[in-house]
């Protein structure tokens, strides 16, 4: 049976420095210049993949390839990300291809709800999407943001119910904070940091900057 590991685990696992755990698994984006080096460093992660068979999600652009790693039977992370990722660094190494660790994010719609089942079949037919565990709906193609539903207690009518959550890299977080708060946002608290900070902007729209840190 596969073990899940934590994503301090795995950022302390040697080789995956390439890599930063957000929401859904560690991603990493690698700089390829042009779209042929892509097309070299996707092929190199497909026979990797198959070898180990431990399917990542890529995707391939013009100049970057940006790779996610996830053992979707324990719904995290495990050895085998961190055996992948080593293995995938280390290729993209050899073609003489960078990685850009602050580039990496997941973002993530927050619904609060009183009751999640009456307003969740809603989400799922308007959107297209389909259920992955009791709270979360996802894109089967991949493409869109995720929706989580929060259960809430009580109605809530001072503020939003539906915000941003935007998954960072944990040495990224304070940076994206900042730029946020120049640009007329601010915050709304730090109570669970550095699990999230929850920002506004200048009319009260929430929006939640979240790490691994605290999660695990």
């Amino acid at each position: 049976m596969t073990e899940r590991i934590s994503s301090q685990q795995f950022h302390e696992s040697p080789g995956v420095d390439d890599w930063r755990s957000v929401f859904g698994g560690a991603v990493a984006q690698f700089r390829t210049k042009n779209f042929t080096t892509g097309v070299k460093l996707v092929t190199a992660i497909g026979e990797l993949a198959d070898a180990a068979n431990h399917h990542p999600d890529v995707d391939l652009r013009y100049g970057s390839v940006t790779v996610r790693v996830i053992t979707h039977d324990v719904d995290g992370l495990s050895q085998k990300d961190v055996d992948l990722a080593r293995q995938i660094s280390a290729a993209a190494a050899g073609l003489g291809i960078s990685a850009r660790p602050a580039a990496v994010q997941t973002v993530q719609l927050t619904i609060d709800a009183l009751e999640i089942e009456k307003v969740k079949p809603f989400w799922r037919a308007v959107l297209g999407y389909k259920e992955l565990g009791d709270e979360d709906l996802v894109d089967p193609h991949g493409r869109g943001p995720s929706i989580w539903f929060q259960q809430m207690d009580v109605p809530r009518s001072q503020r939003n119910r539906i915000h941003v959550d935007v998954s960072v890299p944990h040495d990224e977080a304070e940076a994206r904070i900042a730029a946020a708060l120049a640009a007329g946002g601010h915050l709304v608290t730090d109570e669970f940091a550095p699990a999230w900070w929850t920002l506004a902007d200048a009319e009260g729209n929430e929006a939640d900057v979240a790490t691994w840190q605290g999660r695990d």
